[in-house]
């Protein structure tokens, strides 16, 4: 949206706030940035002693870690103790929605210790992990070996349990869909300590398909065997450049990956990854990959970029330069490329320090970002909490393929973000309808991107200050967060609940579909030990007396209206 076209907006009175967070990078650099450093060095000297034990002596480890939780859960009182949640402090999750729900009294469970790769067996191609395994950690044991997780979310930090119980996705998900469609097991601990493995087709089928976008409120998963594939040394990526509108845009991004004959499943015609950002409101560059050998990659004239060295451009300012300088390829190493937005945070690295991506600041400090998201959150009190829910936009909108143009233009107008990440995602149909749903009967409208088997969805990325926060102008960001809520109830869309939410309890539900999960909470004693996902996911501080209340009462009146 240009300026001459933007509404007219009063000018917004600043107060104390917006000069903490302005001078927020002093904290930063002495404060969070050094111990950000400190923890990541930890973590890899941690990950080093879990690798050079034995897998048997960790599936040991694991079986003793499982007994002590089962113990721990069979030690609570139901009438006496509040329900069970996990012992991690609010402030370590990634997510930006404020943990509240941990501030009512509660019943902690130590799950700490579950930080380990268990196995990677070559000949089921699974890799069986422990929740609080991350992405950097997988990712740095499985590449070596040609292999890697089907979808390997891009962030460092993001753990197998959060993109399980919560949302993940990545350029490959156009294939194998969300991180959850992955799995193959689960290991469970239920409510009342019996510890179960849950697959598409054992007894625990409908625990299986339960279990993504509950947020932990079904059991305590304990383990995941997650599906491997072969991989590569590099990845070949090709930037291509277009301009146009927004709709215009959204159909390049389309045509990228998704061929108009409807050939879906031929690896000729789409690629192994695919990756869109939208500039501005004429302007995008359609990234896609494919995996190389190292033979290939060094073949004479062939431009080798390692993305994953400190000093270099973030990766969104890298793939912007294609607007200049026109379509180009280029290779990456496989583990650098999958790790691309993790030193910048995507953009989010240019509002935490505005200098950080000049030469100068990569070249001296650099080596020590990005900032952890948990010491970011925990340096920031109630007031700056609030401020960033008002004055900023972390929100994923899922939507079917067909309307990410529309998307587009909504974002536009209402909150006027960008750059915007656009990655596209399956949505299977499955024997049971589970939270997040294709759209009924669109296996018979032959759309561009579905299958008969998978309705092609897209994550529209919106992660910035919006336009009339950086004019100076007021700007309601609740207000905004509700109504993009409603363009996707309307539009069939989902929003992942890592993200601050604005919804009520009716439209929650009407947002996600309650059958199954509500089956699963009761048939697996789930209602009064753990709270329920929308109270989880409900802004704001949660009393004991609510929580409890809500509990008892069943919710099914407003599954009903729901309904």
């Amino acid at each position: 949206m240009s300026d001459l076209e933007a509404p007219l907006r009063p000018k917004r009175k600043k107060v104390w706030v917006d000069y903490f967070v302005r001078f927020r990078w002093i904290l930063v650099i002495f404060v969070v940035l050094p111990i950000s450093f400190t923890l990541y060095f930890l973590t890899y000297l941690g990950d080093v002693k879990s690798e050079m034990k034995s897998y048997k002596q960790r599936q040991k480890e694991h079986d003793e870690n499982v007994k002590k939780v089962v113990k721990r859960l069979k030690e609570r009182n139901p009438s006496k103790d509040g329900l069970v949640c996990t012992a991690r402090k609010p402030w370590i999750a990634v997510g930006m929605r404020n943990v509240d729900y941990k501030r009512a009294r509660h019943f902690e469970v130590d799950l700490s210790a579950f930080c380990n790769i268990l196995e990677i067996d070559r000949e089921r191609m699974v890799a069986r992990v422990e929740p609080l395994v991350n992405m950097g950690q997988i990712s740095r044991a499985s590449v070596p070996m040609n292999l890697s997780l089907a979808v390997v979310a891009e962030l460092d930090d993001l753990t197998v349990g959060g993109l399980i119980n919560g949302y993940g996705i990545e350029g490959s998900s156009h294939i194998y869909g969300l991180f959850s469609d992955t799995v193959v097991a689960y290991e469970i601990v239920l409510a009342d300590g019996q510890v179960v493995r849950a697959t598409k087709d054992n007894e625990y089928s409908d625990l299986f398909y339960a279990i993504p976008w509950s947020q932990g409120t079904l059991g305590l998963l304990v383990s995941a065997e997650i599906k491997l594939i072969p991989v590569k040394e590099y990845m070949r990526l090709t930037y291509k450049p277009v301009v146009g509108n927004l709709k215009e845009l959204a159909q390049a991004y389309i045509d990228s990956f998704a061929p108009r004959d409807g050939d879906q499943d031929n690896p000729e015609k789409v690629p192994d990854f695919v990756e869109t950002m939208i500039y501005n409101s004429t302007e995008g560059v359609m990234m896609t990959g494919r995996y190389a050998s190292k033979e290939e990659a060094k073949k004479k004239g062939n431009v080798i970029n390692n993305v994953g060295w400190w000093f270099k451009p973030w990766f969104y300012q890298h793939a912007q330069t294609a607007l200049k300088k026109g379509e180009f390829v280029e290779y990456i190493p496989t583990r650098e490329y999958y790790h691309r937005h993790t030193r910048c945070l995507y953009w989010e690295g240019k509002l935490i320090l505005p200098f950080a991506d000049q030469w100068w600041f990569r070249f001296l400090l650099g080596w020590m970002m990005p900032p952890k998201v948990s010491l970011l959150k925990a340096t920031q009190g109630e007031a700056i909490r609030n401020y960033y829910h008002e004055m900023h936009v972390i929100q994923d909108m899922l939507v079917p393929l067909y309307k990410v143009g529309d998307a587009l233009e909504w974002v536009d107008r209402e909150m006027e973000v960008y750059p915007i990440w656009l990655c596209p995602h399956r949505l299977f149909k499955l024997p049971v309808k589970t939270m997040v749903y294709p759209e009924p009967g669109f296996e018979h409208q032959h759309r561009q991107g579905d299958t008969s088997y998978a309705q092609m969805f897209t994550d529209v990325g919106v992660y910035y200050s919006p336009g009339p926060v950086l004019r100076g102008e007021v700007f309601d960001g609740a207000d905004a967060v509700r109504r993009m809520e409603n363009w996707l109830i309307e539009n069939h869309g989902f929003q992942p609940q890592y993200a601050v939410s604005e919804l009520n309890e009716k439209k929650f539900w009407r947002m996600f579909d309650a059958d199954l999960y509500e089956h699963a909470r009761k048939k697996y004693g789930a209602v009064g030990t753990f709270m329920s996902v929308y109270y989880k996911s409900k802004k704001g501080r949660k009393t004991e007396k609510e929580v409890q209340e809500a509990e008892q009462a069943h919710l099914e009146t407003a599954y009903a209206e729901a309904g």
